[in-house]
């Protein structure tokens, strides 16, 4: 009821208020959702190393001061093939898109811990990009900690931005010659000359230092041996439009204005991202009241989490056959909230395999469900979780 009212009341906005839609994209399992959960600073978004855990766009709000930034977490961006085979909604493959048709900028998540996929964008996420050029849109290296050797990056961003990067050309130079004797740790370093004046104030850069810097990302656990690396920017101006042809030799996009390297689980250089987002917001009225922090109902929390803890500790994929069934919501008598749910699986064996040996799978599901139910609550929770053969 709380979450009804605020929905559906009017925004409390200051007097001149600001307002950006952020739409983030990316292959499934990229991150957005933890990225998404770590702007908003508190866990309303599902969260698995499984694919396809964000089954829906879904809204999250970021209030400060006179901005709000409106956070479109939306399903990985897939083919119809792969939704088929995962029993996916035909939302799964228009969310994505709806979502970018009401975006004022464009947060193209990537994976670099995956080497299968992280030398290209996929076929889906050029595609998107291709259709609305208009949008501005950003690259984030996500997962940046997992990266032992960190000159990877600088190949990376040669790739993924095609060598052009707000209109710019980027060179690669290395300032020093190879010195396998020396022991120092390099700088690793991402510079742009000349920044266009509608440009972010904070630089563009990866320093391999023991300091964090404004916009930059910071590790210590390098494993390069170069002196100084560093891309260059260069007056470039390539086309806005591409077309299906183009599309088919290009691994990366050459538009992005910015880059961003984070490692989103551990709240690494988020709140960079963050700062870098707010002032980009333009002057516009807010969509949601001050206190709103999701467009999801209760309930849709409710599914989602209960859903990641089911992706994540049943094998292949079996969890992707589960419905959900809420049978019971209501308030208890101390307060608290009394959850029952029915978990409805296609076969006996998927159900043996849920419940698990002496009920140590659903019992741990149903704890770990029911204290993130209480983070994002914040008031005590009993969830009870049943199991049955779909009839």
């Amino acid at each position: 009821e709380e979450q009804d009212r605020l929905l559906q009341n009017q925004p409390d906005q200051p007097q001149n208020p600001k307002v950006l839609r952020i739409a983030i994209i990316g292959a499934p399992n990229a991150g957005k959702s933890t990225l998404s959960n770590q702007l908003l600073g508190r866990k309303v978004f599902p969260v698995s190393r499984k694919v396809h855990t964000t089954r829906c766009k879904a809204r999250g709000v970021v209030t400060y001061e006179d901005t709000q930034l409106i956070i479109l977490d939306t399903p990985g961006l897939t083919s119809p093939l792969k939704a088929k085979r995962h029993k996916l909604d035909e939302a799964m493959l228009t969310d994505p898109w709806d979502s970018m048709k009401h975006a004022d900028l464009v947060l193209v998540l990537v994976d670099v811990s995956d080497h299968w996929t992280r030398n290209c964008l996929s076929k889906e996420v050029l595609q998107c990009l291709s259709e609305f050029p208009e949008i501005p849109s950003v690259l984030v290296l996500n997962k940046v900690d997992l990266l032992k050797k960190k000159y990877i990056l600088l190949e990376l961003v040669t790739e993924l931005t095609e060598g052009i990067v707000n209109g710019r050309k980027l060179e690669v130079r290395s300032a020093f010659e190879h010195n396998s004797s020396s022991s120092a740790k390099p700088p690793l370093q991402i510079t742009q000359a000349s920044p266009p004046e509608n440009r972010a104030r904070e630089p563009l850069c990866l320093q391999e230092t023991g300091q964090a810097q404004e916009g930059c990302s910071s590790d210590n656990s390098g494993d390069t041996r170069a002196s100084e690396s560093s891309l260059v920017a260069e007056a470039a101006q390539g086309p806005n439009r591409y077309g299906p042809r183009d599309l088919k030799n290009m691994k990366g996009w050459p538009c992005f204005q910015e880059i961003f390297m984070l490692a989103a689980l551990r709240g690494e250089e988020v709140d960079t991202l963050k700062r870098y987002l707010l002032m980009q917001a333009k002057p516009g009225p807010w969509e949601f009241h001050s206190e709103v922090l999701t467009s999801q109902s209760p309930q849709e929390i409710c599914d989602n989490i209960i859903r990641e803890k089911v992706l994540e500790y049943l094998p292949l994929e079996v969890p992707y056959g589960v419905t959900q069934v809420t049978e019971i919501w209501e308030e208890g008598p101390s307060g608290e909230l009394l959850i029952v749910q029915n978990l409805l699986v296609p076969r006996k064996s998927h159900m043996v395999m849920l419940i698990g040996r002496g009920g140590k799978v659903i019992s741990r599901i149903a704890q770990e469900a029911g204290q993130d139910l209480m983070n994002v609550f914040l008031c005590d929770v009993r969830l009870k979780l049943k199991v049955d053969v779909k009839s």
